[in-house]
């Protein structure tokens, strides 16, 4: 081994080390650089990046935004391999450097949820007075692994380098490659779903959210953040083909997700074998016949980016009204493959969902370690609640 090279393990304890730190204080150092800088893009009054037109003036019913499909998807200039990364790849025992962010993680600090699945690749994003036009080709998970948790680690690990100093450009080659985050074209962009999932009581006006703690040795991405819940990929149910098709809808990714986090119920849909029959689904039956009897009320709040990882998310929201929500919720699940619910405790000792309260909306958005795409959500929905809760 060359004398200027790393002991390899030397160089992955390091890398590990870099990991653990972004895992346990991805709040603090996304709080560390909005204030060393402040990104173009950034939406005034939220920690996101978007584009003017992603974000729109009101919530849009979701059924009004369209989705189109691009079979043959285009190539991006960056995939998470470049030279720009060569500075934080750990190294084998064999001297040679992983050569992706996700074999890296695969192999060294692997959570429990950890699987390449086909996405839906978000490719362009255009307003229209009918609504949001949303286009889609194909994608990988890992694409977020290699591009986004490689971008965030690049930047802990050179917080940690200068210790008390300014991080300095030189030091984030890899950020600097990526260039505007926004341009959807330079890098492949793979889209969660987040949901503030809101119960409503009519008759009081009271309304409360379920608020979600991401754990880091379960998920790849986002641990150690509250979040709203349920958040999922944007992605088949499966890699079998038939899925493709079938599942190309923004309800349906909600749905499976609010049967999977807050129902405790399984992601093995048996769509490897044929695809989900939804017209079938007693939960679908359900939630559809509210949705059309205004029960149940889905909004698009418009799309954001983290400033630190880059993740994107489409932004919705789901009122319930009390007795839908009580009734379709009754055995709501505490844990979940990806962390926990969060509640307050009241006067009778039980855990209850959070208040939706300027307050508590504050608190979380402001001094609570929260993903900011959660964050963003519950900015904008306060900010439309008379419209989100149907107030005169």
């Amino acid at each position: 081994m060359a004398d200027d090279q790393p002991n390899p393990s030397d160089n992955r304890e390091q890398w590990q080390r870099v990991r653990s730190h972004l895992n346990h204080q991805r709040f603090a150092l996304t709080g560390r650089l909005l204030t060393e800088s402040t990104p173009e893009h950034l939406i005034s009054g939220t920690p996101v990046l978007a584009r003017r037109h992603w974000i729109p003036e009101q919530p849009v019913p979701l059924e009004c935004v369209r989705l189109y499909w691009q079979p043959d998807t285009p190539a991006a200039d960056l995939d998470g391999g470049e030279p720009e990364l060569d500075h934080i790849r750990p190294r084998r025992d064999d001297g040679t450097t992983h050569r992706r962010y996700a074999d890296a993680v695969r192999d060294l600090a692997k959570p429990k949820l950890f699987e390449n699945r086909s996405c839906y690749r978000l490719l362009a994003v255009e307003p229209s007075a009918d609504g949001p036009a949303l286009t889609f080709g194909r994608g990988q998970y890992f694409d977020v692994i290699n591009i986004c948790e490689a971008v965030a680690h690049e930047y802990a690990a050179a917080v940690l380098e200068g210790a008390n100093g300014p991080v300095r450009p030189a030091s984030t080659p890899f950020r600097a490659a990526i260039g505007d985050p926004t341009d959807l074209v330079r890098r492949p962009v793979m889209a969660a779903i987040s949901t503030l999932t809101i119960r409503h009581d009519r008759q009081t006006g009271d309304a409360e959210f379920v608020l979600h703690w991401r754990d880091p040795e379960k998920v790849a991405s986002g641990g150690g953040l509250y979040q709203v819940m349920p958040v999922g990929m944007f992605q088949p149910s499966d890699d079998a083909p038939w899925n493709e098709d079938n599942d190309f809808d923004l309800w349906r990714s909600i749905l499976r997700e609010l049967s999977e986090e807050l129902l405790g119920g399984s992601e093995d849909y048996g769509s490897d074998r044929a695809p989900i029959d939804y017209a079938a689904w007693p939960l679908n039956k359900t939630l559809t016949a509210a949705r059309e009897d205004g029960s149940l009320r889905v909004f698009w709040l418009g799309l954001g980016m983290d400033p630190l990882t880059f993740v994107t998310d489409l932004l919705t929201v789901a009122v319930f009204d009390a007795d839908l929500f009580d009734e379709t919720f009754q055995r709501i699940v505490s844990t979940n493959d990806e962390g926990r619910l969060v509640g307050l405790e009241d006067a009778t000792g039980r855990s209850v969902g959070i208040p939706f309260t300027a307050d508590q909306v504050d608190r979380l958005t402001g001094t609570e370690p929260m993903q900011p795409a959660g964050a963003a959500l519950l900015r904008l929905a306060w900010q439309h609640r008379k419209a989100l809760l149907q107030f005169p």
